[in-house]
């Protein structure tokens, strides 16, 4: 991932930025920080960068045209990195923005780049922050001397979350604010220090039962301290239990929430509807009487995916036809799938003549060679689920015979075998290994089938996944 900061102090973000975790992970790869110096875009010939404000006030104001040239900059490097013009995300840091949170860390880490922009002085010409930036983001209720810090802060908690730079990968799931929920209380050695013991079920060996006093001090200690962060978490666990009515059908949004990467966007009689921030798909339930009502609850958040080429998956057909009825200005792309959940929490025999390893862009033109998708775009998507390690590659004396992988909102899926090496038991070997894998993060694994493919539908219940009653039509939309 790629961060590109623009600045007047460049050398103040490059010292903090290089050293510690962030240092290592620059140096494996895992990221990358490219400080631009505002003011070497000036056309001032003493490199002035600000004037006075029109209309008078105290102090000055960074001017537009230094700032837009050194995002022009950034934006036209990217460009020639890649194949396509994308959008890039800009966040301006300013106590104006939205509030800076874990959930909004968490979507940032799915972005390829991000541009964050510092201000200075009394900030900066309000025209070219509308021509350029995204994001208005705060990390608090107070004013700094410029945007250094709060860019450093926002990088700081997004890198944490992108694959590789973390030590320990679970650490990034299970700290502070995770599901909405403070961390729980931890202790170290000596068992007793200045009388005070470490509590007898942390030392009792069983996980079941520290587990659970985990969750009950984490529910308490964020009750007591932020009880807004409370209030979503319990609204989020309303969801969830609405949704277990019909579990299976709903696995794929019970997830979502249960992992904290889920915003709820609505969650009443009409029905639910969750946004999965990592990839910007929303998942809609409704009954039939209740479709239009629940559509226009969410009418702008749809909007906006369909605008952004983001995915729908819908849980009825009757409210897949409502999408289409009430954005008949777009064209849709739909596929149909059955959603299959692993309801056990004892793993699969694992295939012990299969060597099993996570797969890297260096094999993406294998990979991008033998998957297709109808919905996805398959270069920009296989290459982002690689980048993020998210696919493992099955090898038989060192030869890649098959690969699966997991989807953005936390699906099984991408499942390939090479053609020499069907009906070898090799796709249940790989699908066997990535559910034993989802268990030990403490995870329920699902997939979902497209409805003509009886072939993977049978590897499934030949694996012990059940099948839900109803179907999940995935929608894709783009204008007429």
């Amino acid at each position: 991932m790629r961060f590109h900061v623009l600045t007047l102090f460049p050398d103040m973000v490059k010292d903090c930025l290089e050293t510690s975790i962030l240092g290592r992970a620059q140096e494996k790869g895992c990221v990358s920080f490219h400080t631009v110096n505002i003011r070497d875009f000036t056309e001032d010939k003493h490199k002035k960068v600000d004037d006075y404000t029109y209309g008078g006030g105290a102090g000055m104001l960074m001017q537009a045209q230094p700032v837009y040239d050194a995002w022009k900059s950034v934006r036209e490097k990217a460009f020639s990195d890649c194949s396509e013009r994308k959008r890039i995300r800009t966040i301006y840091v300013t106590p104006q923005g939205i509030p800076f949170t874990q959930k909004l860390a968490r979507e940032l880490a799915s972005e390829e780049e991000l541009i964050l922009l510092c201000g200075h002085y009394e900030g900066i010409d309000e025209r070219v922050l509308e021509e350029t930036v995204t994001d208005y983001v705060s990390i608090g209720d107070y004013v700094l001397t410029g945007g250094e810090l709060p860019a450093m802060v926002i990088i700081d908690a997004v890198s944490r979350l992108v694959p590789g730079v973390l030590h320990n990968e679970e650490s990034a799931e299970t700290e502070s604010f995770h599901n909405n929920l403070l961390e729980y209380p931890q202790y170290s050695r000596p068992e007793v220090w200045h009388g005070k013991r470490v509590p007898d079920v942390l030392l009792s060996g069983d996980h079941k039962k520290i587990e659970e006093w985990r969750l009950k001090q984490s529910r308490e200690r964020t009750r007591e301290r932020r009880p807004d962060l409370y209030l979503t978490y319990e609204k989020d666990q309303g969801a969830i239990s609405n949704l277990y009515r019909q579990k299976l059908l709903h696995m794929d949004m019970i997830q979502v929430l249960g992992r904290g990467t889920g915003k709820l966007l609505h969650m009443d009689e009409d029905g639910c509807a969750v946004r999965d921030l990592m990839t910007g798909t929303i998942f809609l339930t409704a009954e039939e009487h209740t479709a239009k009502p629940l559509l226009s609850h969410i009418q702008n958040a749809v909007t906006e995916n369909l605008e952004r080429g983001k995915l729908l998956a819908v849980h009825q057909a009757e409210l897949a036809a409502a999408v289409r009825e009430k954005y008949d200005g777009y064209c849709f792309t739909e596929q149909i799938c059955r959603l299959f959940v692993y309801t056990k929490d004892v793993p699969l025999k694992p295939a012990h003549h299969i060597v099993f390893r996570e797969l890297t862009e260096n094999d993406l033109p294998v990979v991008a060679e033998h998957y297709h998708d109808d919905v996805v775009d398959d270069i920009a998507y296989l290459k982002d689920r690689l980048r993020k390690k998210s696919m493992l590659g099955a090898f038989l004396e060192e030869k890649l015979v098959g690969f699966i992988g997991m989807h953005g909102e936390g699906s099984i899926g991408l499942l390939h075998v090479l053609s020499d090496w069907r009906r070898k038991g090799v796709g249940a070997a790989l699908e066997a290994e990535m559910i034993n894998r989802l268990l030990r993060e403490g995870r329920t694994p699902y997939c979902y089938v497209r409805e003509e493919n009886e072939a993977s539908a049978g590897l499934q219940e030949k694996l012990g996944l059940y099948p839900a009653k109803g179907r999940v039509h995935w929608l894709c939309g783009s204008r007429r």
